[in-house]
């Protein structure tokens, strides 16, 4: 894992092209990295690609990536602008089940460099697995929303998945909550 912490973006988006580390590469079509502004204030991490982001190799393209378009309008973000976008895994798990301990450990040292090389003010779990690999410890969304916690010194909220939320359309005002609350955090660690 030596070799990945000293790795740049090209080199980082090679090795996880390249990446055998665990099964999930076995039924890939491409593995995906993330997508947006590499100096980026904002980072938000979701769980894994699911058959669509597979397919053309971006995070959050499907349903649920418009939907988390809409949540980041919401609050005055864009895709791109400020805002990056990654996975806890790169690659998709079979019939997007949730990933195994396994599979996000070997990924962990990619996403780890990635928020090395952003260098994000906040990070945005987006869901369960995102904010157990985050934060090293069993999570409970419910009970973590509108907390902060800390990754390696960097601000870190929990919120609900975005195709969580397309089946669970009550937990929508919650996670509108939640993005209210990353917004006054930004706006506190930018000294507005």
């Amino acid at each position: 894992m030596q070799r990945i912490a000293a790795m740049g973006w090209d080199e980082l988006q090679a090795a996880v092209a390249d990446c055998r580390d665990c099964r999930l590469c076995e039924q890939r079509k491409q593995a995906v990295l993330g997508v947006g502004d590499v100096e980026a204030d904002w980072l938000f991490v979701g769980e894994g690609p699911g058959a669509e982001e597979d397919e053309r190799g971006e995070p959050f393209v499907g349903q649920a990536g418009k939907l988390l378009d809409a949540m980041l309008a919401a609050i005055d973000l864009q895709r791109g602008r400020k805002v990056y976008i990654g996975n806890a895994v790169k690659c998709r798990p079979p019939g997007n089940r949730t990933p195994e301990a396994a599979e996000t450990a070997a990924c962990f040292p990619y996403l780890q460099r990635q928020i090395e090389l952003i260098r994000p003010k906040l990070i945005v779990a987006l869901g369960k697995p995102a904010a157990e690999t985050l934060l090293d410890a069993e999570v409970k969304v419910g009970a973590s929303r509108g907390r902060l916690f800390d990754y390696r010194g960097i601000p870190l909220i929990v919120t609900y998945h975005p195709a969580y939320l397309l089946r669970t359309l009550p937990d929508k005002a919650k996670a509108w909550e939640d993005l209210c609350f990353a917004r006054a955090t930004m706006n506190k660690l930018a000294g507005a």
